[in-house]
């Protein structure tokens, strides 16, 4: 028994693990060269995250709000991010506008949103009644540009109602900011688009900030101000069409402020409506999205498609 009694000594020093002996009990001892499983090599994919809004959205002058209401009961089934791109309470952002009209429909979704602000926020001095009601969410400041990330897409935020050409804070704030986040892929929003076909039409204002993001590789651009749905190919910041590089934009001014008729067809627009009211849905993968356009009211609408990042 002694000799036997040596001799598992050895064993369990050779295979470095000593065994169970336990009744019904065997073990198999651990190689020092094991790998682990694949599956623990390889981390899980990233999941889509969820961007979702519009603009142009609750207005006091027309009954119940508009169509704000509608658009709220959409975002109430749509999980992620909410987006607004300005107009939030009209007919002019006051304090009392954001509590009768916007906190009544989209205001129990302030938590998850993400705001810029519009050119009937600015109606009320330096906008009050909208960093007032929105306060961090908005951004530092009060100065209504700011910048941050949803799942591997970064996200900027930025204010068409300021100065934005190549001297200004705000264009010299946005070079910085996308040299700091290299991301694979890039979404800004804004009130006042550069290219619509709407009743405002095209406005130059912001055709520096399109410049910045077009040289940073941005992939999509979406804006309001107009209140319809359109959206157009990639384009470079002359609205040349530019399938390689350039920008997909979307004006979504259909939060449910009113809606306008289209004016003259800009080049490269490839979808247009003006009858309903909802939301743009964007599902933003690693090196990819989806856009749905989402109906809340009026005539039934739809759009969807999927995009690459530029590369």
């Amino acid at each position: 028994m002694r000799g036997v009694s040596i001799r598992s000594a050895i064993v369990c020093l050779l295979a470095t693990v000593c065994l169970a002996s336990g009744p019904g009990t065997r073990q198999e001892p651990i190689s020092q060269t094991q790998t682990p499983s694949a599956a623990a090599e390889t981390p899980p994919p990233e999941e889509p995250a969820v961007l979702v809004g519009a603009g142009d959205i609750a207005n006091c002058e027309l009954p119940s709000g508009g169509g704000a209401q509608a658009t709220a009961r959409v975002l109430d089934r749509i999980p992620g991010t909410v987006f607004t791109i300005g107009d939030h309470a009209y007919p002019a952002g006051t304090a009392q506008q954001y509590r009768d009209c916007y906190e009544r429909s989209w205001g129990r979704h302030k938590n998850r949103t993400r705001p810029s602000p519009g050119n009937h926020d600015y109606l009320t001095s330096n906008a009050s009644g909208y960093f007032d009601y929105f306060g961090e969410n908005a951004g530092p400041d009060r100065r209504g540009y700011y910048s941050y990330d949803v799942g591997v897409w970064h996200v900027v935020s930025l204010n068409s109602n300021i100065a934005a050409d190549g001297r200004s804070a705000q264009v010299k704030w946005l070079r910085e900011d996308l040299a700091a986040h290299p991301s694979a892929c890039t979404l800004a929003y804004w009130h006042i688009p550069v290219f619509s076909s709407g009743a405002h039409g095209s406005n130059p204002h912001m055709a520096h900030v399109w410049q910045v993001l077009y040289e940073a590789g941005a992939d999509v651009i979406v804006n309001g101000h107009d209140h319809d749905y359109e959206r157009f190919a990639p384009q470079d910041p002359k609205g040349r069409k530019d399938p390689a590089r350039g920008i997909r934009a979307f004006v979504v001014g259909t939060g449910g402020g009113g809606v306008y008729r289209f004016r003259r067809t800009r080049p490269n627009s490839e979808v247009r409506n003006y009858t309903a009211y909802g939301v743009l849905k964007l599902t933003l993968g690693a090196t990819s999205y989806e856009w749905e356009f989402v109906y809340g009211a009026g005539a039934p609408f739809k759009d969807s498609g999927t995009g690459q990042c530029v590369q």
